[in-house]
């Protein structure tokens, strides 16, 4: 069976943000179901929050994926938790923009916007949300071909 074209963009996303976890001594998670624990931190979350058709050209089909890359870290001693945390969201952003068009499967990256986050409840915790839309196209009637 066919994998979508939006699940292959993800993959190769996912395989760049584990090098990149990888190299900063992070852990990569997709789409997590649980908080991230201590155990886990400094930790990227890679979270698809949308794919929306945007145009249909005849027998194509435009599409627009929305992810969430979140940069969660806590405090490590020497550094304070939202130097750590932007350090890893710089280093998942220009692997992002270096790796675009994702293994030939993508048209488009574009930078949403970038949050920042802070536990009450736990101090040494922050968290940077950063939203990323992907555009690329299929066939109207098979999501697996590009189109």
């Amino acid at each position: 069976m066919a994998l979508s074209v939006r699940e292959r963009i993800l993959q190769a996303i996912t395989s760049i943000l584990e090098t990149v976890a990888l190299t900063s001594g992070a852990t990569l998670i997709r789409s997590p179901t649980t908080p991230v624990t201590r155990e886990q931190s400094p930790a990227l979350l890679l979270v698809p929050e949308s794919d929306q058709v945007t145009a249909r050209p005849n027998d194509r089909v435009e599409r627009q994926l929305v992810l969430r890359v979140t940069s969660v870290a806590r405090d490590d001693g020497s550094r304070l938790a939202h130097a750590v945390a932007d350090e890893l969201l710089v280093a998942a952003h220009r692997a992002l923009f270096a790796h675009s068009p994702f293994d030939g499967l993508a048209i488009g990256l574009q930078e949403l916007d970038c949050d920042w986050q802070e536990e009450d409840a736990d101090a040494d915790l922050a968290a940077m949300p950063a939203r990323y839309q992907i555009t690329y196209r299929t066939l109207a009637a098979d999501i697996s071909q590009l189109g």
